[in-house]
């Protein structure tokens, strides 16, 4: 007999932004394999005597190979248990998602995915921001800021990205927004376009700061920090309150 995998977004991190589902299967699991931006408070929930295994993967620190967590997921499950996959923000958003649905219908193992508050939707309410204007942002588009060895994809859509009537959200991208911005900006995007940078999000060590694409790439040329983030540029609000 085969277990049952439920593969649960946890949001940006505060529990209380968690779905009743995922709630409900963390108190149910087993097994709980962990990224490490899913972890803090979000893993009081799992009972008491569960398997507790932490995954995650994080730039420029040693990490578990993703096939090493796709086997896993697959041998808890062999044996039976119930097995939650917790990923931060939704896992269908840049979180490896189709690399391990790949490992677990190989193996013919059932499972559901559970989706949750992408960390972008969680920074603009944060910021008391709209992702879409009326008249002056259609369009949002989400993109990662690093490829495999952690620099900035040289495949990306620098036309598309540079478009002055979409919001744009980086995700991974501290480390290369510098370059970006310059792509950008070479590509007809004003340097005074509005740009926020979330670090922390719905976290006690949350950190908001409105910029513009030109000052933020300065000031992350400087310092990246520690902190994930994500970046938000576009026709911003920028006389919202939560960020006076």
């Amino acid at each position: 007999m085969t277990g049952f995998v439920s593969i649960i977004g946890s949001g940006p991190g505060d529990p209380e932004l968690l779905t009743l589902k995922a709630a409900d299967r963390l108190k149910r699991a087993d097994v709980v394999l962990f990224d490490d931006l899913a972890s803090g408070p979000i893993l009081a929930l799992v009972r008491q005597g569960a398997d507790m295994v932490a995954v995650g993967k994080r730039a420029g620190r040693p990490s578990p190979k993703q096939d090493h967590v796709s086997r896993l997921l697959v041998d808890y499950a062999k044996t039976g248990q119930r097995v939650v996959r917790l990923k931060s923000g939704d896992s269908g958003l840049f979180g490896r998602l189709e690399e391990e649905l790949v490992a677990l219908k190989a193996a013919g193992i059932e499972y559901e995915i559970i989706p949750g508050v992408p960390s972008a939707i969680a920074a603009a309410a944060a910021a008391g921001l709209p992702l879409t204007r009326r008249l002056t942002a259609r369009r949002v588009q989400f993109v990662t800021g690093a490829d495999t060895s952690g620099g900035l994809p040289p495949d990306l859509n620098m036309a598309a990205l540079a478009d002055p009537g979409a919001t744009t959200v980086v995700f991974m991208g501290k480390r290369s927004f510098p370059a970006l911005a310059a792509a950008l900006t070479a590509h007809g995007l004003p340097a005074d376009t509005p740009a926020l940078l979330a670090e922390g999000v719905s976290t006690p060590d949350q950190k908001l700061q409105l910029s513009t694409v030109e000052e933020l790439a300065r000031q992350l040329g400087e310092n990246t920090g520690t902190a994930p983030a994500l970046i938000l540029f576009g026709p911003l609000a920028t006389d919202c309150a939560k960020l006076d």
